[in-house]
């Protein structure tokens, strides 16, 4: 209890007085939530990504959480913050522009025989049907699900840029700085749409999407689970977001 009062205290101080030595106080505290968010980030991006780099990305975000918060509302901070924290580290991202333009497109491709066989068929493709939608081989389709994964291009945070660190993804709150009933009613709808897409996801990239977002596991601990290795891991993963993608771009929610 002491702590949490310390906590109330802190964000009086901040907030009620406009205490600078306040929000130094509360930044170093929620700090270890910035590596948590990096942490989770950098599994699926190239081993050349530094994640000290994320954090850095990170820090910005908490420190913009921090301004806009409003403690009165009763939710917790965490919960708020997660989804800035994560949009600093993708938009950091997004600054370098590391990912090759014909990766992009390739991903786009992909992203769009999802979306194309999901509306034509009405259930999720098969890895068979994707390959022969994009005249490729399965084993060039394998390939080329490999170097999506290795980007940061399919997510979910990229479908919906949140993840809270206590309870499901789709828990997580809508900006509170755009209130109006008319965004309210289309995050509501987008959300709906993304448990639906889940929910049709296959067996097994439905239960990899449920350890890695909601129960916090690592991809390596995922392939010790499963039995297969990290890399199929990942793989599977990436095809489930490119299958999420394609289902809310049939349900009219893409973008």
């Amino acid at each position: 209890m002491k702590a949490r009062a310390g906590v109330e205290e802190l964000w009086e101080r901040y907030k009620g007085r406009g205490d600078p030595g306040a929000r130094e106080e509360l930044a170093i505290r929620y700090l270890p939530l910035v590596k948590f968010v990096a942490g989770r980030v950098r599994m699926t991006l190239p081993a050349f990504v530094e994640e000290e780099d994320l954090v850095g990305y990170g820090v910005l975000g908490l420190l913009d959480a921090l301004g806009k918060f409003d403690p009165g509302r009763g939710v917790k901070f965490e919960t708020y913050a997660v989804t800035r924290i994560r949009g600093a580290i993708l938009d950091g991202l997004r600054a370098l522009d590391w990912v090759p333009a014909h990766v992009r497109q390739r991903v786009r491709d992909l992203q769009g025989a999802y979306a194309r066989l999901e509306a034509r068929l009405g259930r999720p493709a098969t890895e068979e049907e994707v390959a022969e939608e994009l005249g490729i081989s399965t084993d060039e389709l394998s390939r080329r699900i490999t170097e999506a994964a290795s980007t940061s291009l399919v997510s979910l945070e990229g479908l919906w840029a949140a993840e809270a660190r206590e309870g499901p993804v789709l828990s997580s709150l809508p900006d509170r700085e755009a209130p109006d009933p008319v965004e309210r009613a289309e995050w509501e709808e987008r959300k709906e749409a993304l448990a639906r897409a889940i929910e049709r996801l296959p067996e097994r990239e439905r239960l990899i999407i449920t350890l890695f977002y909601y129960e916090g596991l690592t991809l390596k601990e995922i392939s010790r689970l499963l039995g297969v290795s990290p890399g199929r891991v990942s793989q599977l993963h990436a095809q489930a977001m490119l299958r999420l993608k394609a289902g809310l771009e049939v349900a009219g929610m893409g973008g």
